[in-house]
């Protein structure tokens, strides 16, 4: 069984590894289930032209890829700079149980990688924020919830 800084040290090395690459910013993670490694995921931003392909996000989709599920419950991740706001939110959507990380996000800001103003937007009421939102065809779209609601066979996440 390998050891949490080995974990983490698969991470970082990672992070570097493809970020000499050309695949991405520097950052890399790895999902543990059991003491063993069920998924890897680096930044893929600008290789893959995916805003999302954050290090945590890829981990994640790697390791429900190779686990056969949605929910990675019985995981932890280890990450080498601590999760943006959307890679937070994915690792709460896949339930993991546990955060590692290496860099703080003041690291991260300090080359560049400042998530702050996500954070100061999420705080903010909706008619606050930076990009503009409307309401649109509401009632067409709560049928489509009614009809998810009554689904026998519905999978629930």
């Amino acid at each position: 069984m390998e050891s949490k800084n080995q974990f983490m040290q698969r991470a970082i090395d990672l992070s570097q590894k493809n970020m000499d690459s050309g695949a991405g910013g520097p950052f890399g993670a790895v999902i543990v289930r059991q003491g063993r490694i069920v998924g890897e995921g680096w930044n893929k931003v600008t290789s893959t032209n995916d805003p999302t392909a954050h290090a945590e996000v890829t981990a994640i989709r790697d390791a429900c890829k190779n686990l056969g599920t949605f929910e990675l419950t019985d995981c932890e991740i280890y990450t080498s700079c601590e999760p943006c706001p959307m890679c937070l939110s994915s690792i709460y959507w896949a339930r993991i149980k546990k955060i590692y990380y290496g860099n703080t996000k003041d690291d991260a800001a300090a080359i560049d990688f400042d998530d702050d103003f996500i954070y100061k937007e999420i705080a903010l009421e909706p008619e606050s924020r930076s990009i503009p939102r409307e309401p649109l065809m509401r009632d067409q779209a709560l049928k489509v919830f009614k009809n998810w609601k009554a689904k026998a066979d519905k999978v629930r996440y």
